[in-house]
């Protein structure tokens, strides 16, 4: 493992603090590690349009607007090639979530979400990408789907 120091203002420090406890790090140096693993992650999706993600997409949405779970049903359809699973559930006599798995190149998965998002009495999405790398082969000889 690598070491390196930094050096910031006190406000900052105290207000990195304040934050590292509020979210239960060990110490600093954990913090440090995931908000950079945030930032470059942020950065490798830019560069990469085309790099392969897994995501999460959540939205809200009444399931009373005329026609909307067709709609959102058969957008899912249509890019089934996307779309691993679909969770729903009934909030209230109205309102439902969904969160919907998905899997693809990281430019066309964000397009898709956006497009379902958009629709209309489609509220509070939001999507969570997480860049992968493809795996290395391993030996044993069973097949991955």
């Amino acid at each position: 493992m690598e070491r390196f120091t930094i050096s910031i203002d006190d406000d900052l420090a105290h207000e990195f603090d304040h934050w590292i406890a509020e979210r239960g790090y060990g110490n600093r140096s954990e913090a440090v590690r995931d908000v950079l693993r945030t930032h470059l992650a942020r950065a490798q999706e830019q560069r990469d349009a085309e790099g392969p993600c897994v995501a999460n997409l959540s939205y809200v949405y009444n399931h009373h607007e005329r026609e909307l779970s067709d709609r959102l049903a058969r957008l899912q359809h249509d890019h089934h090639d996307l779309t691993l699973a679909t969770t729903h559930v009934h909030l209230d006599h109205d309102q439902c979530i969904e969160t919907v798995m998905l899997k693809g190149p990281v430019g066309t998965v964000r397009r898709f979400a956006d497009t379902l998002m958009a629709e209309r009495g489609v509220h509070h999405g939001q999507l969570n990408v997480v860049m992968v790398k493809p795996g290395e082969p391993h030996p044993h000889s069973h097949h991955h789907g």
